[in-house]
């Protein structure tokens, strides 16, 4: 994607520059992965039994480890690279738990984690087509994101989306047998896995509110999660919990910031809840579709900034 600058009506086109470290791509990445992964940072370079992880993060949400590697060349193999580090997560999750609870004021029991939501993440400037290709399976526990840094100190990250694949990584796990180990323990949520039982009228109902939160921008994305499924732009910013006989919206919002002249919004501040933010919202039909539309563009806009 091309950059350009404007002033006085005129564009002038931003040059890319390369990184000259890996480490200069961790510094970035690490200084801000709040905001870029809303993930924390547990231990930079964190090796366990003589391997080095470049950065072992956490996910507070999914109460899961992440491993992140940055790579400044392309030389690399996505699916084996990634496996090896699961591997070495799962083998090795005293040490993780030990690790994280030294960086940390409250503690965290091993039984308290997520284990079957690990995942690694690798960070690059480009990948190569046979890399995007690897990543096209259903069940994954793997990302690639593109970071680029232009001349006018402006820094781009964007992850690379899967191209909708119906093969199951488990397919080519009598292949490998870390990866059939693995495969064994973690597990990657699809809306699928989440409307398994739901009655076909609130699928419909759900398919009407996503079709209508999909709508406010192109840079709404959706994530499925072991409990919930989460719509994010900057970051998330609604989330949807099915039931048998409604759903359950969480607007992604403080108590206090939410403008909700009919009172549909129910005020959660107080009490614990799997969704993100103080406001949830119960419904069974469509008859209030359109302002509970206008309730989460609220939330949207609010998380977007």
């Amino acid at each position: 994607m091309d950059i350009y600058s404007a002033k006085d009506g005129k564009l002038t086109y931003i040059e890319e520059v390369d990184f000259k470290l890996e480490k200069d791509i961790q510094k970035i990445c690490d200084d801000n992965l709040k905001e870029l992964f809303d993930l924390e940072v547990v231990k930079p370079q964190f090796t366990i039994q003589n391997f080095r992880i470049d950065t072992l993060a956490f996910d507070e949400k999914a109460k899961a480890f992440v491993v992140i590697e940055y790579k400044k060349n392309e030389n690399f193999s996505v699916v084996d690279q990634g496996y090896a580090y699961l591997s070495l997560i799962l083998n090795n999750k005293a040490e993780c738990v030990l690790v994280y609870n030294e960086s940390r004021k409250k503690p965290i029991k091993k039984d308290e984690i997520d284990w079957t939501q690990t995942r690694v993440i690798f960070v690059a400037p480009s990948f190569t087509q046979y890399q995007v290709q690897s990543i096209n399976f259903k069940g994954l526990p793997i990302e690639l994101w593109e970071i680029k840094k232009y001349a006018n100190d402006t820094v781009s990250v964007e992850q690379i989306q899967s191209l909708g694949a119906n093969e199951s990584i488990k397919t080519i796990s009598k292949k490998s047998k870390t990866v059939e180990e693995v495969s064994k323990e973690i597990k990657v949520y699809t809306e699928d896995d989440l409307l398994l039982g739901i009655p076909d009228e609130i699928k419909e109902l759900y398919e009407k509110f996503k079709a209508s939160v999909l709508s406010i921008g192109s840079d709404v994305k959706i994530k499925p999660t072991k409990y919930y499924i989460t719509f994010i732009s900057k970051s998330d910013f609604t989330d949807v919990e099915f039931h048998k006989k409604e759903l359950k919206v969480f607007l992604n919002l403080k108590k206090g910031e939410l403008n909700d002249p009919k009172g549909l919004a129910r005020d959660v501040s107080h009490i614990g809840h799997w969704g993100n933010g103080d406001y949830e919202l119960h419904f069974s039909n469509d008859e209030d579709l359109d302002y509970i539309f206008s309730l989460v563009k609220q939330s949207y806009k609010k998380n977007s900034v």
